[in-house]
């Protein structure tokens, strides 16, 4: 019998995961690096793509609507049916596949559960590894988990009522450096859909399911082109027919929200749907126009609702192009955590999110996200009141709306200004999800919200564009002052010993608060902008 071949993927750096054996198989490392050769120059190169398209924003301070695909924009097509297991999604729960939450999620009563590998995860070796055995052993149902602390036991309830799975790979420009071919890392997002649709896609269908997937932060049409293609090589490797997959991508960029019909034209054969992601899209703001003057300062970003008419026409234009286009238009977060020890204020955010929900419904929205197993039934209800036994409202083509490119940056539009308790709040938040994500969590609970990586990179985008544009703030304790590096040093440094007085000299040393502290300071101050926070944190896990 020959000797088997060396796989191709380097394991590095990496102490082993329990039972990674059965994920990292080297039929599942051939796949892998197949992937990667492939795909990867194309990867590379759409990156490169994205520096010129941002040289050409900071040049102009302006975005349109993409005069070479008017003929797709004009053009009479559909995406593909919609498979049975995603007709109704009119309440989908997110949140990181560790194994509490998978349990969790699989019994929230979610129609869908965003299965997360991007922002509500951080990328350590046990996250990437851990949470592909926990998507496998819930296909299998043969998943449980018993909390330490409280000693309470979780296990799957009935299988009929598990959520169909949506995953969500990395974004493009994370590598994974601990799996490489030919010398070379291996893309995050290659490495998270390649295990996952290797292991599941049939298990998946078996079970009268499919492999879905949820793609991060595209910023063209190119590269939704390059998913696509993806999705074509893994059928044909994989023996799984050809439109098995489906993609619902989402709108989290502004440079993506001028090409919303033609990522769904890429993906026609596999798109499922799109998706209004809040905070990203505002970072993306922040990120793209950030040295283009006043007109683009964002005020605090807990004062910019969904009612901005800016965020508005981003909305709405989504809801209009998916139901042109035969597919699901997916809303925003409700990131509240129920606190059941404080009724008043319950009561109060939970009135919040009914009405933000209620609002998604009657804007033509298919469905909604949530992060709390508690806000299932409030966002149902919400969407039952409006679809009543419907699985969609993707009859309601909205043809009355029109948005212009302008609108869609009219970020000046809005009344609010950005204060001194919104800088403090910047800080504050920033420092304590890098603390949690330093320590391998994802997503974070802070302030009674569940915060993921966007939360942390809107927050430290703003102080970078408040400095760059001389802010000033009229409620600082000495009065009108210039946001500045200085200011923004004390606030942090004031933060920072309130938390150790807090937590006492013992835990706070356990924590990674320094590290954290000094982390958003660099990505705050430095002159050079950091394209995404997550890549200067990925060195210090």
């Amino acid at each position: 019998m020959p000797a088997s071949l060396p796989s191709p993927v380097e394991i590095a750096g990496a102490a082993p995961v329990e039972r990674q054996d059965e994920v990292l198989t080297g039929e599942a490392l051939d796949f892998l690096a197949a992937l990667h050769r492939r795909f990867t120059p194309s990867r590379n190169e759409l990156l490169t793509q994205r520096a010129a398209r941002r040289a050409d924003i900071a040049r102009t301070s302006a975005l349109d609507f993409l005069p070479s695909t008017a003929h797709v924009r004009d053009g009479d097509w559909q995406v593909a049916p919609c498979p049975d297991a995603l007709q109704d999604r009119r309440v989908e729960i997110t949140g990181p596949t560790d194994r509490k939450m998978t349990v969790n999620a699989c019994n929230s009563g979610a129609k869908v559960w965003l299965a997360d590998f991007e922002d509500a995860s951080a990328p350590t070796w046990q996250n990437v590894v851990g949470g592909q055995i926990n998507l496998m052993d819930a296909f299998e149902r043969r998943i449980d988990f018993t909390d330490e602390k409280s000693g309470k036991s979780y296990e799957l309830g009935p299988a009929e009522k598990m959520p169909a799975v949506v995953m969500r790979p990395r974004g493009w420009h994370l590598d994974e450096r601990h799996l490489r071919v030919d010398g070379e890392a291996v893309p995050g997002a290659l490495v998270d859909f390649g295990l996952y649709f290797f292991h599941n896609a049939q298990r998946l269908l078996d079970l009268g399911k499919g492999p879905y997937f949820y793609l991060p932060k595209l910023e063209s049409h190119l590269e939704a082109r390059l998913w696509n293609e993806i999705f074509v090589f893994a059928q044909d490797y994989r023996g799984i027919p050809q439109g098995t997959v489906r993609a619902t991508v989402l709108i989290e960029t502004i440079t993506a929200a001028y090409e919303m019909e033609e990522i769904l034209y890429e993906l026609r054969d596999h798109a499922s749907g799109l998706n209004a992601g809040r905070w990203d899209y505002l970072f993306s703001i922040v990120k793209n126009f950030r040295d283009a003057g006043t007109k683009f300062v964002l005020p605090d970003r807990n004062s910019v609702t969904m009612t901005a008419p800016f965020m508005r026409a981003y909305t709405e234009l989504l809801v209009r192009t998916c139901h042109k286009r035969g597919a699901h238009a997916i809303g925003g977060m409700a990131a509240f955590i129920p606190n059941r020890r404080d009724p008043e204020a319950n009561e109060q955010a939970l009135g919040k999110v009914r009405a933000d929900k209620d609002r998604e419904a009657a804007d033509g929205f298919d469905g909604s996200w949530v992060a709390h197993p508690d806000l299932v039934p409030v966002a149902q209800e919400s969407f039952d009141a409006v679809l009543g036994d419907r699985p969609h409202q993707k009859d309601r083509l909205r043809d009355e709306v029109s948005v212009s490119a302008e609108e869609l940056l009219a970020v000046d539009s809005t009344e609010a200004k950005p204060t001194y308790a919104g800088l403090r709040n910047a800080v504050q938040v920033g420092t304590r999800y890098i603390e949690a994500w330093l320590r391998g969590m994802g997503a974070v609970a802070i302030f009674g919200l569940m915060e993921d990586a966007a939360t942390a990179e809107i927050s430290r985008s703003q102080i970078w564009q408040w400095i760059n544009a001389g802010v000033v703030l009229d409620d600082t304790p000495e009065g009108a002052q210039r946001v500045t590096p200085d200011l923004v040093r004390r606030v942090a440094e004031e933060d920072l010993a309130a938390l150790r007085e807090e937590l006492g000299e013992e835990d706070f040393a356990a924590g990674e608060w320094q590290r954290a502290h000094d982390l958003l300071l660099r990505v705050a101050l430095d002159e050079k902008y950091e394209e995404f926070l997550t890549l200067p944190a990925y060195e210090l896990l």
